[in-house]
């Protein structure tokens, strides 16, 4: 079983058994899988009322995620882990260490007498001291779905894992090994369903990491990718603990939490607008959701958003929101400008102000055009920082 763990941790921790120059091939995460976060809110296509979208979402995007791309072991009736096959290329033995190791563990503790002897073992090796045994257990707990148990192993390990002198490096590398740890507890945390402290969690190692210089450049069959099949939403992912896939991951989250409360019966716009500004991310994976987040829009007649303006750069979501303005659209009232619902409701409206507002919302939009070329990754990057206490006091 030790020999099955070993196998397994030094691949998602590699830098534990060979120093610091085995950081460019580590640490790996085992997270939730949050691919389905874009599908698994029910969306009417029959309900989104503007034409010249509908036309456009009728272009067969829908298409099976290859299994090139990604591949998943389980056992029986066990969770899938998902991994990018080329991102680590050792994949299969590393799933085949860890189910192996699993049910290595599984059986030594079946009998009572076989989990008497292999406690002996564990205290006399002082097997509470290996940080890759508790690694590995912790992995093990999560996988499991003990995840109030696997917060207390995690607890314990980013007292132990302080980064290291010498080991930080100019992208942030050996700082995101010591937040290994933090990310596994704010997955956790979603998975309790606590999602304010898994955003809090999350948001604090989000602070530290620098956004890629630019966006990974995709093809177009990799744009209109979207995974028909939705997931039962219990299965885990193995990610590299790197910004390139923690920021995305962040947002997902991010996305995943405030979602179920942007489309309960309740209103509640500040989650609304939470949401258009995640759904910028991996675009156009998020479109149909956009969709019904603007047919809510509909519904309710206008909406309130002030930050729109700070975070939303997507050339799609600026000509919906352009359109709701029209005759055609709607007129819906739009508050997306800084202190316009202040001057809306502490003023008279007289056909000044009105022309006014409506006057400055054109400039805006026609200036958010202008930004539609900004790294998304940065705008997005920069919405987490400042607005992380938003962020946080708006989820329960």
């Amino acid at each position: 079983m030790c020999q099955d763990a070993f196998l397994y941790v030094s691949t998602v921790q590699p830098a534990l058994f060979q120093g610091v120059n085995a950081l460019s091939s580590g640490p790996w995460i085992l997270l939730e899988d949050l691919s389905s976060v874009y599908s698994d809110v029910e969306v009417e296509r029959g309900a989104v009322k503007h034409a010249h979208k509908k036309r456009k979402l009728a272009d067969g995007r829908e298409k099976t995620m290859s299994s090139d791309d990604e591949e998943g072991l389980s056992k029986g009736r066990g969770r899938h882990i998902l991994v990018n096959k080329t991102e680590m290329p050792s994949w299969s033995e590393t799933l085949d260490s860890f189910r192996t190791a699993r049910e290595s563990w599984d059986l030594l503790h079946s009998h009572d007498g076989l989990e008497t002897e292999f406690k002996k073992i564990c205290a006399s090796w002082k097997t509470d001291s290996w940080l890759w045994f508790r690694i590995f257990l912790t992995d093990m707990i999560i996988y499991q779905g003990q995840y109030r148990k696997a917060l207390s192993s995690l607890h314990q390990m980013t007292a132990v894992q302080q980064p290291q002198p010498g080991q930080q490096s100019p992208s942030g590398q050996a700082s995101l090994e010591h937040h290994r740890a933090l990310i596994q507890q704010a997955s956790c945390h979603y998975a309790l369903g606590e999602y304010r402290m898994a955003c809090e969690k999350l948001l604090d190692v989000v602070s530290g990491l620098v956004p890629p210089n630019q966006e990974p450049v995709k093809t177009p069959e990799e744009q209109g990718k979207v995974k028909s099949k939705t997931r039962k939403g219990n299965d885990l992912r193995l990610l590299p603990c790197t910004s390139k896939a923690i920021l995305p991951f962040c947002l997902q989250l991010m996305l995943a939490c405030f979602k179920l409360r942007a489309f309960t019966d309740n209103r509640d716009d500040l989650s609304l607008g939470h949401v258009v500004v995640l759904l910028q991310y991996d675009w156009p994976q998020g479109e149909m959701l956009f969709l019904k987040a603007v047919d809510k829009i509909c519904q309710q007649g206008s909406f309130q958003y002030e930050n729109f303006f700070n975070y939303v750069t997507n050339i799609d979501m600026l000509e919906e929101f352009a359109y709701l303005r029209t005759p055609e659209g709607g007129r819906i009232q739009l508050e997306l400008l800084p202190n316009q619902g202040m001057l809306i409701k502490h003023h008279t409206v007289t056909r000044g102000i009105t022309k006014g507002v409506k006057e400055d919302f054109r400039l805006a939009m026609e200036r958010q055009v202008s930004r539609c070329g900004e790294n998304l990754l940065s705008v997005l990057h920069r919405f987490c920082i400042n607005e992380k206490i938003i962020i946080i006091q708006s989820l329960p």
